[in-house]
């Protein structure tokens, strides 16, 4: 198939001036036909038709799986339902008969009264069962919601890091999203279109009965709603896709105005204007769009409503016809009437709610390939034991790019050793890549090339899970969870009882009694400042936070990403020593800092310089040896010990 565009799209994007400065481009994705085959954007009738089994199938497996005894509530008052207008329909044709026919009006009006009964009846019947399908479908489309967003939930979480830095595996984060809201909505959809069918099953049974010239007419009265609705829905899909990183954008530029991290710097240095305008720019694009689309939709609806009009002139005119040669009797005309135009209501309902359905089916695609995807990225489930008691972790000319990174490896052809049970400082400047070793060492990442072994045991195949048990760490950027305190600490390892005993175990060993005796509530203090009764903390109060955190933990490596930047020189020196008797206890620690002072009492040091291995040793040794090591020492010794100059005489 050829390279087509949705309609009214242009071959060049138009790049507001808010893209460009703020994103460096334009926030659409192309949405060539052929980029996205597989993406169901093929909307036209037959494809509707085809799938309307596999869509009904969907929807009905997905209210199975959320509430087995409201599905079937739901599936029978639908098909109950579409029984009952069907009843109705031959009541009123009997009604009609017994009416229009000889004889006296009092017999005439005698011989209705049971179908008139009938009609009483089944509309009564009709009412229950709506109700209890109202009922069903009232309590199953949330649970449908909440099954389909804690699957998108799970997948999410355990792919691997790469997967959710990756823009391509984002993007579908992006749409899918919107597939649990979808999935409930189908669920009404599908019910609405069960009972169309059954209706216009009736009522087309019932025309063709009365003359087969009727059905063939009714059904082109209906196609040109078919085809503007699939016309509209193939173009809200397609934009929808093209427009959801702009979106999200526009939604990051709003909430950035309301951020409370962003708060002071918007009001010190007035960001708030320089915001505000380009949520206007951006919010303004969007609008286009959503223009392009209501002016394409208005002009499908006119054509489309020119073709019902010349179908529906055509029907009436050739029930007049039969009426006339006397094809046809007055009752059962006056039934043919009200047939075709429940007939063309059900159809048209059907078209409609099949449109919608098939849709909805589209974001619930998104949802279910972002399954697949997932699943095809997860983090490995199994592998090799680890050793119960390693020596040591040995990187083996490990290479590491990051993914659509810098031309530059992370890590290029390392080759070092971590003896377990001893400080180990990564030192370097910054890019020189000691986060990322320790991100490999945790299993975040795997190399490129080489190998990281745990005694004679390769990362590669072991189990991830017992890998992450025994690691701790403490990020510099670490996630400051907008919970109470006492979850803060206990999410360092949330899969064992949370007890207060392990959590002031934990904030002893962090030295943060101080921290908790400054709270309102202690450990029950929540701290997010943006919901009533929370509290913030200072960063070195969270840097002890995060600390605890690790220690809650209790794994037997210990990783420390920059623990003292937000420290002053007194905490910074407590902080050290709590390091140290965590060391003393047998436990691994790696220690990444600027701060070479504090690396004095390591083990060993390995000195990192783009992305490369450049020194190791004992803190001494690295000094006599006057390398890059020495020369970083020197450089922060100079401004502790220069004079400062003496102020000038005025």
């Amino acid at each position: 198939m050829g390279n087509r565009r949705g309609e009214g799209v242009p071959d060049k994007l138009e790049v507001s001036e808010s893209e460009q400065l703020l994103f460096g481009g334009p926030l659409r994705y192309d949405m060539g036909w052929n980029s996205h085959a597989d993406a169901f954007l093929e909307l036209n009738f037959r494809a509707m038709i085809t799938r309307l089994p596999s869509l009904l199938t969907a929807s009905f497996r997905l209210a199975w799986q959320a509430d087995r005894r409201a599905a079937r509530t739901v599936l029978a008052a639908e098909v109950g339902r579409g029984l009952t207008q069907a009843v109705s329909l031959l009541a009123v044709n009997s009604v009609l008969g017994r009416l229009i026919g000889g004889g006296a009006l009092e017999d005439r009006l005698r011989g209705a009264v049971p179908a008139l009964v009938v009609m009483a009846s089944v509309m009564l019947v009709g009412a229950l069962l709506r109700a209890a399908s109202t009922y069903a479908t009232g309590r199953l489309e949330p649970k449908v919601e909440r099954v389909a967003t804690e699957r998108y939930l799970e997948r999410a979480a355990t792919v691997e890091l790469s997967a959710i830095e990756d823009h391509a595996f984002h993007k579908l984060l992006d749409t899918a999203q919107y597939g649990a809201t979808s999935a409930r909505r189908m669920i009404s959809y599908a019910t609405r279109v069960v009972n169309a069918m059954i209706s216009l099953i009736a009522a087309a049974g019932v025309l063709t009965v009365l003359h087969p010239a009727l059905l063939p007419l009714l059904v082109t009265m209906t196609l040109p709603s078919a085809w503007s609705a699939l016309t509209n829905a193939r173009r809200r899909y397609e934009s929808f896709h093209t427009w959801v990183q702009h979106a999200r954008a526009g939604r990051l530029l709003g909430a950035l105005l309301i951020e409370p991290e962003a708060a002071p710097e918007i009001r010190v240095h007035g960001v708030g204007p320089f915001l505000l305008r380009h949520f206007r720019e951006m919010s303004e694009t969007a609008e286009a769009e959503q223009a392009r689309l209501a002016r394409l939709a208005a002009r499908t609806g006119l054509i489309a409503a020119a073709w019902t009009g010349l179908a529906t002139a055509a029907t009436y005119a050739t029930l007049g016809g039969l009426l006339l040669a006397g094809a046809m009797a007055l009752s059962v005309a006056g039934t043919a009437v009200i047939a075709i135009r429940t007939g063309s209501q059900s159809l048209a309902t059907l078209v409609v709610e099949m449109n919608s359905l098939h849709e909805e089916a589209l974001f619930v695609g998104d949802l279910q390939r972002l399954y697949v995807e997932a699943a095809e990225r997860a983090i490995p489930v199994g592998g090799a034991a680890l050793p119960d008691d390693p020596r040591e972790i040995r990187f083996e000319n490990v290479t590491f790019t990051y993914p659509g990174g810098a031309a530059r490896p992370a890590l290029d052809d390392v080759t070092l050793t971590v003896p377990l049970g001893k400080i180990v400082a990564l030192v370097g400047e910054n890019g020189s890549g000691k986060t990322t070793l320790v991100k490999l060492l945790a299993g975040l990442y795997a190399p490129d090339r080489g190998r990281i072994l745990w005694d004679d045991v390769d990362a590669a195949g072991a189990d991830r899970h017992l890998l992450a048990e025994r690691v701790a760490m403490v990020a510099q950027d670490f996630k400051r969870w907008p919970f109470t305190a006492r979850v803060n600490v206990a999410v360092g390892r949330s899969s064992v009882p949370l007890t207060d005993e392990r959590v002031a175990g934990a904030v002893g060993e962090a030295g943060a009694e101080e921290v908790l005796a400054d709270l309102p509530r202690g450990l029950d203090t929540l701290l997010a400042r943006n919901f009533s009764g929370g509290h913030e903390l200072s960063g070195g109060q969270w840097q002890r936070l995060g600390i605890a955190r690790a220690a809650y933990r209790r794994g037997s490596i210990l990783i420390v990403d920059e623990p003292t930047a937000a420290l002053d020189a007194r905490a910074e020196l407590e902080v050290f020593e709590k390091i140290r008797a965590l060391a003393g206890t047998g436990q691994t620690v790696i220690l990444i800092t600027h701060r070479l002072a504090s690396v004095r009492h390591a083990d060993l040091v390995h000195v990192l310089d783009q992305g490369r291995l450049v020194e190791s040793g004992t803190p001494d040794e690295l000094l006599a040896t006057g390398g890059i090591y020495a020369e970083l020492y020197s450089l922060q010794a100079e401004q502790f010990t220069a004079k400062v100059p003496a102020p000038k005489a005025g």
